[in-house]
């Protein structure tokens, strides 16, 4: 039991050399962000007639991520690391609305049609999402070291999805209110709601071997700092 407390404990680290773990840390983060948030578009059937979006398969690894680097390098780049990805998302909000009101060549007009589909969100779809993302991102965190406390810094998993069950319920629930309260009534995005949070939750947990992995491996290149 003691050797598995010492390996979720969190580690000092050398500016000088975390630069590569850091930036591949952030890569991961980012790309799962970017992907649920465009390939989220396409939506697959489920059980009960139900549908889902497939960015169930991606957006966990946002939140997990966050408690990975949160166990290894502690509270403040965990929230460098929503911080970046709120950074992110108001950039490429801005580019895709410069990219979606500058004028088209006449060579590209075949692909106009597809691209306004991809990128041509409503300004109400895109807060909604950065909105969810920013509050339920800094209370993944904040929870999360809530309950390390709470449990004196053992059982990971235990305190990481306890976190994400909060923050994802957080995240769809500010999500649909803002994006969808008048459009349909509080039933329908009820039911819509309800099994998209209990989906995320579900992979969460299911990849939380991998949050394991990713501790195991920043910890095994922590080693010679």
């Amino acid at each position: 039991m003691s050797s598995d407390i010492k390996f979720l404990e969190q580690i000092p680290v050398s500016p000088e050399k975390i630069s590569f773990k850091i930036i591949i840390a952030l890569t991961l983060y980012l790309v799962s962000l970017f992907a649920a948030n465009t390939l989220g578009l396409k939506i697959m059937p489920f059980i009960f007639g139900t549908h889902l979006s497939v960015a169930v398969f991606f957006f966990p690894f946002v939140f997990l991520m966050t408690d990975i680097i949160g166990q290894v390098y502690g509270k403040p780049m965990a929230r460098n690391f929503v911080l970046a990805g709120f950074i992110s998302i108001c950039l490429f909000m801005v580019y895709s609305f410069i990219s979606l009101f500058v004028p088209w060549a006449q060579e590209g007009l075949r692909f106009k049609d597809s691209f306004n589909t991809i990128f041509g969100l409503s300004l109400r779809m895109s807060l909604a999402s950065l909105l969810a993302y920013l509050i339920a991102e800094y209370q993944d965190v904040a929870a999360f070291f809530f309950f390390k406390k709470k449990f004196n810094k053992s059982a990971f998993w235990l305190q990481s999805n306890l976190s994400n069950l909060w923050s994802q319920l957080l995240d769809t629930a500010i999500f649909m209110l803002v994006a969808f309260a008048g459009v349909y009534s509080i039933k329908t995005i009820l039911l819509i709601g309800l099994p998209w949070w209990l989906y995320k939750v579900g992979m969460g947990f299911i990849y939380t071997p991998l949050s394991y992995l990713g501790i195991y491996l920043l910890k095994y290149e922590n080693k010679n700092i």
